[in-house]
């Protein structure tokens, strides 16, 4: 013991050197005026982020350690440290490293090359216990499990937690899969997907990290609470690039006041809205009913509907977004409106052979004509610059438009612009249809991104020179710049983080996508998202037996396909880390019940506690509640009420989703399974909260279901 406190003693001292080395050059490099501004940036930027690296250290900085079978050793922690007095040799070895993988998979049936695995307890800076697990002795046939049930048992705090010390076997062939597409990774409650999906972006960050850093991660989430739930597992392992977004967040601005039927969402969801929102686009796209007369050069011409027709489809046949086509609509109709008005101008003494004085005749009316008030009036009556919200607006709150739209009176509402969630990806398609509002911000735009593009393909190729180099010593432009910063792309730095950028820009692409509770996102929710990864590198995190949107996933071949279909694999986690088996039978029941066919996952623990059911009256009620809330506020750990609507003090089963708390109490679980064709699935999350207790609160007959709790 004394050896081993004696070493991690010496690894914190390392930490600390490093810390003040690194902190004391990000220092230095703030108050430095050599160089371009750009190389300050550059040098500013990447020792601020190994500050953070290596601030987030101190919490459990080396927590195991492995024996060969060659006598060799190696400590296994959150980052790596190296001795610089002896040629650099490791001192600590990130738990992402090739060669610490073996600290999560070795067993005793294959010892990975290992004799021993040692895991340490500490608490702060000191090691006061440690567990071994010598492999080959007879029984060593599976890992140890002592430091994930501390782990799994102890009571919650505020945040997700980390799992980089207690990783499973199983959960670890997930982390370090490599696959370049789609990963789905499924999971019962409890079975830690979320977690090992989070681990998996660090792991990503680790390995390919020149490709990554430069777009940063997305992190898509069911609510805010969920994502503030598992805001601290990155940074905790020190990555800091990843945005956190729900789906109402995609369209940058938008506050989502709303909620949307059933039937609504539903049709919002599916992808034949697609062709509604076109048509509803078509529909502005109009003819004149009479000749509108243009004034040109002293003479009066007019707009018919068959020069307003020929323009129309010459406009939408260039493939171009509506307000960009509007500049092809405009030059047909300009150019016939300026033929006519020099054929009169011109009438008994200009002819079409003398070229010069009739072009030169075209080039002022042309001008005239940009500059006549009429004519821009005449083109916003037909061809008008339209914005995604007021566009949609317009066609939910308006029967007729719905109609020649081809859609439903199922999509009006009174408030056109009361958003929901399931608008979202609307007015994102609308954006990507209708393009930007003024021509010359969108020639920009589409030149700041080509350059942009062009210098990330310039990096990429670099970065696979180097990686291709067996000389260690080569400095490429990778190792300085970044994308943008060879681009040069802004007059002036934009000071923002990456996070910051990617949140507030609704076009930024992502190099990774991470979608939890995914079973819930409908198809036109996946089409932004697709969107928003051009490189289809998503790890999409599910419980199908959870599903509780109309619009959600029933399958997920049918749903990737479209985008994905050779680039997706599927990949399972069938032990249940937080639920003990008392609850887990409870809840077990009612799965069989609404999913015959999905199999629970195994609890690897119990608790000794039995969830219990209590009926109480309507006046009982809130006293019955307040009594769990005052004995939970002196036990440790977190507390919950869950229940339907107008419960005093609860919340409602789907804002729990990913949540997770030392104890719950479900309320009037009848009306919770009475809401709507999903009501089991609600009833499922609700109970599946718990790591510890589980109370029932019913007015009415116990739903037969949960015959299994004990009555009190």
């Amino acid at each position: 013991m004394r050896s081993e406190r004696s070493y991690v003693a010496g690894l914190y001292a390392r930490l600390d050197a490093e810390r003040a080395r690194v902190k004391g050059e990000y220092e230095a490099a703030l108050r430095d005026d050599a160089g371009t501004a750009m190389e300050r940036d550059v040098e500013v930027r990447a020792l601020g982020r190994e500050v953070k690296r290596l601030n987030v250290a101190d919490n459990g900085l080396c927590f195991g350690r492995l024996d060969g079978v060659s006598g060799e050793r190696c400590y296994v922690g959150r980052i790596g440290l190296f001795d610089e007095e002896d040629s650099y040799r490791p001192m600590l070895l990130d738990w992402r490293a090739p060669a610490a993988r073996p600290f999560y998979v070795a067993t005793g049936a294959n010892p990975e090359n290992m004799l021993r695995r040692r895991q340490f307890h500490t608490r702060g800076r000191q090691v006061v216990d440690f567990t071994d697990e010598v492999f080959g002795r007879p029984g060593a046939g599976g890992r140890g499990d002592a430091a994930l049930l501390a782990a799994v048992s102890a009571p919650r705090g505020e945040g997700m937690r980390d799992i980089v010390a207690t990783i499973q076997a199983e959960q670890d062939e997930i982390i370090r899969l490599d696959h370049p597409g789609v990963l789905v990774i499924e999971g019962g409650p409890g079975t830690g997907k979320t977690v090992v999906a989070l681990h998996r972006v660090a792991y990503l960050l680790y390995t390919q990290r020149e490709r990554m850093e430069r777009h940063g991660v997305l992190v898509v989430g069911p609510n805010p609470a969920f994502l503030n739930h598992i805001s601290r597992v990155l940074p905790s392992l020190g990555e800091s690039d990843v945005v956190f977004m729900t789906t109402g967040d995609l369209v940058p601005g938008l506050r989502v006041t709303a909620e949307d039927t059933p039937e609504a969402a539903r049709l919002k969801g599916s992808l034949s809205i697609v062709d509604v929102l076109a048509a509803a686009i078509a529909d502005r796209q109009r003819l004149p009913e009479q000749p509108l007369p243009i004034d040109v050069g002293g003479v009066t011409v007019r707009i018919d509907a068959e020069t307003a027709e020929w323009a129309r489809d010459e406009a939408r046949q260039s493939g171009l977004p509506h307000n960009e086509a509007r500049a092809v609509f405009a030059d047909i109709v300009g150019y016939v409106l300026t033929e006519r008005a020099i054929a009169r101008i011109g009438r008994g003494w200009l002819t079409r052979e003398d070229r010069e004085t009739w072009e030169k005749l075209r080039t002022e009316l042309r001008r005239d004509l940009t500059n006549e008030a009429k004519f821009t009036a005449a083109l916003d009556e037909l061809w008008p610059i339209l914005i995604p919200e007021t566009l949609l607006a317009q066609l939910f709150s308006s029967a007729g438009r719905l109609r020649a739209a081809g859609a439903g009176e199922a999509l009006w509402r009174a408030d056109g612009d009361a958003w929901t969630v399931s608008d979202v990806p609307l007015l994102d398609e609308l954006s990507e249809l209708l393009g930007r509002e003024k021509q010359d911000d969108r020639a920009a735009e589409k030149e700041r991104k080509a350059q942009a593009a062009y210098a990330a393909d310039v990096l990429d190729n670099l970065v696979s020179r180097k990686d291709s180099m067996d000389d260690e010593d080569h400095l490429f432009a990778t190792d300085l710049l970044y994308a943008e910063d060879l681009a040069e792309r802004f007059d002036e730095r934009d000071t923002r983080d990456l996070a910051e950028r990617a949140a507030a820009d609704r076009e930024w692409t992502y190099r990774h996508v991470v979608v939890d509770e995914a079973q819930e996102l409908s198809e036109m929710d996946w089409r932004v998202l697709m969107r928003r990864c051009p490189g289809r590198s998503f790890t999409v995190v599910s419980d199908l037996a959870q599903r509780r949107s109309v619009a959600g996933a029933t399958s997920w071949d049918a749903m990737l396909a479209p985008y994905v279909p050779s680039r997706w694999v599927y990949r399972s986690l069938s032990v249940n880390y937080r639920t003990p088996a008392e609850i887990m039978t409870v809840a077990a029941a009612l799965l069989a019940e609404f999913a015959p066919d999905v199999q629970p996952p195994e609890s690897v623990r119990a608790s000794g506690v039995r969830p219990w059911s209590k009926q109480v009256t309507e006046d009982e009620l809130p006293s019955a509640i307040e009594e769990f809330v005052h004995d939970e506020a002196g036990r440790e750990g977190t507390g919950v009420v869950i229940g339907p609507p107008g419960v005093p003090g609860a919340v409602a089963p789907s804002e729990t989703k990913g949540l997770e708390f030392d104890a719950v109490l479900v309320v009037a679980p009848d009306q919770i399974l009475a809401d709507g064709p999903r009501g089991a699935a609600e009833l499922y999350v609700a109970l599946t909260r718990a790591t510890q207790r589980l109370g029932v609160l019913h007015q009415g007959p116990l739903p037969q279901v949960l015959i299994g709790l004990t009555s009190v």
